[in-house]
């Protein structure tokens, strides 16, 4: 995602559906973590779940980590574009 601006819908859907706040900067550090293997090991997916259910101070259950675990594992994907993953996850939520 270097070069490129945050949706700033991404951003206002996470403050809708979460009422926290997340910027760009957030996003950015937590990304820079992210590799592409990230999206096919389950275990580093769990991580970077909890993660971003801490950021936004919303708890997710075992049964929702899950759905999202197998939802990322079973996408086509490219992992290296968080971008088309953040729009998959917010898609249709707004």
């Amino acid at each position: 995602m270097p070069g490129k601006d945050m949706s700033k819908d991404v951003l206002k859907a996470v403050k809708s559906k979460t009422g926290k706040s997340v910027t760009q900067k957030d996003i950015h550090k937590l990304a820079s973590n992210v590799k592409p293997g990230t999206m096919q090991s389950e275990e580093q997916l769990r991580q970077l779940i909890k993660q971003v259910a801490s950021m936004v101070n919303v708890p997710v259950s075992e049964q929702t980590m899950s759905e999202i675990v197998k939802a990322v594992k079973g996408s086509n994907l490219n992992p290296n574009n968080m971008e088309a993953l953040m729009k998959m996850m917010m898609g249709g939520k707004k």
